[in-house]
């Protein structure tokens, strides 16, 4: 079997050997599996611990495994045997990128660190997606979602909004930090195709996570010789949330000058359409929690239609909130088929929400994730093993695939 991906496809050609796990790394190789590359997922014979994190139909194919593993295949190795070890490099030899999510001390223990794996390989870009930064004070620390929000400020932008620190409800920090993997190691495969030579790139959690929050929220204490606060305090006033109609919610946004002096006039308020206080953005921003409580006062006499009728006739950015399970079948998303059906191949039946990217001249369709093990012996075989090598490795549990691994009836519901 070879890659099921194209090679006329965005990133047709390129293999990455994904040692990641959990979330932040598979979500990261899967963006780039979306591009056409061929991602060799490499599994401890546990598999990723994701494989078992949800309902499942399909014994390690829970339901977080599958929202970031399509699009991949899967070879188990058991890189505590030097065998296994020698294995990975010779795969190493033929790979574009290696990125992977341990301890750097950990890769160095196994011989796979960035030294010894560029000098091998000088074309290799070779990603590691830590924590913290390799040297800092907190470098070799356990990271997870819930600890880079609260380190990076995340938990503390809640505080100030609603009065209790809390996270995100979505994994936002390894999902923020995935992205800025991808686009890392299409930076270094980028200058790669000019200077035909790879590099070693670091992608820490904290300091990923923190430079995104504070785009925004660094707000005052850009400026060094009038020092500010902190905050951006249109997005963390209370008043910034969906308005309360006389029957649900509606999110409207009115942004412009044209906008606002539209809505007051239209909501019956013309005084205000007057109001220095919000004449121009610089105005509104300095009295922004008095203006978000006047237009919930507002929008609170109508019901939600109305105000969905007003503001596109006002050219004014409104949308009702949609709830998790309306958005299968939100007009939209069916016009464009985000949401697209897969087969397994023992028949079992699933929904996948497709890359939201589209290019012109690369069409990658979404292939089920792969089972563990999948194509162990596939990979190797194109990694050049010949079929004794292959079966050592199999008897002596070095490596595994998906037909001598053992059957796996966990199912977590959780």
């Amino acid at each position: 079997m070879t890659s099921p991906l194209s090679s006329g496809s965005a990133l047709g050609g390129v293999r990455i050997l994904d040692l990641t796990s959990v979330v932040f790394g598979p979500y990261a190789s899967q963006i780039l599996a979306d591009y056409g590359a061929d991602v060799i997922k490499v599994e401890s014979p546990d598999g990723d611990s994701t494989r078992h994190t949800g309902p499942s139909q399909e014994p390690g194919m829970a339901a977080i495994f599958l929202g970031m593993n399509r699009n991949k295949r899967s070879i188990v190795l058991d890189l505590k045997q030097a065998s296994a070890r020698q294995a990975l490099l010779t795969m190493v030899d033929q790979a574009d990128v290696l990125m992977h999510s341990m301890r750097p001390a950990k890769m160095t223990a196994l011989g796979l660190d960035p030294a010894t794996l560029c000098a091998r390989n000088p074309r290799l870009v070779y990603a590691g997606l830590y924590g913290f930064g390799v040297g800092g004070a907190y470098d070799g620390r356990p990271a997870y979602d819930d600890i880079i929000q609260g380190l990076s400020g995340v938990a503390d932008l809640v505080d100030r909004q609603t009065g209790v620190p809390r996270y995100l409800p979505t994994v936002a920090a390894d999902k923020t930090c995935g992205l800025i993997a991808a686009h890392a190691i299409l930076a270094a495969l980028f200058q790669r195709s000019r200077t035909g030579l790879g590099q070693a790139l670091e992608v820490p959690m904290f300091e990923s996570m923190t430079s995104y929050v504070l785009m925004e929220h660094y707000y005052g204490r850009h400026l060094v010789d009038e020092p500010g606060q902190a905050g951006y305090p249109r997005v963390l006033t209370p008043w910034r949330r969906p308005c309360q109609t006389a029957d649900g919610h509606v999110c409207l946004m009115p942004y412009t000058d044209t906008h606002w002096r539209n809505f007051f006039i239209a909501a019956g308020h013309p005084d205000l359409a007057e109001d220095e206080r919000f004449a121009d953005i610089s105005a509104r921003t300095r009295h922004i929690e008095t203006l978000y409580e006047l237009l919930a006062g507002a929008v609170a006499k109508h019901d939600t239609a109305y105000w969905l009728a007003l503001c596109e006739r006002l050219e004014i950015p409104a949308a009702p909130i949609n709830r998790l399970q309306d958005l299968e079948t939100d007009p939209h998303l069916q016009s464009v088929d985000f949401f697209v059906p897969l087969e397994s191949a023992s028949g079992s039946r699933y929904r996948f929400a497709r890359s939201p990217v589209r290019l012109e001249h690369s069409h990658v369709p979404p292939s089920m994730p792969p089972r563990l093990g999948e194509h162990t012996q596939n990979v190797l075989r194109q990694a050049g093993l010949d079929d004794g090598q292959i079966a050592t490795l199999l008897k002596t549990g070095a490596a595994r695939d998906a037909l001598s691994a053992p059957h796996d009836n966990h199912l977590d519901l959780a």
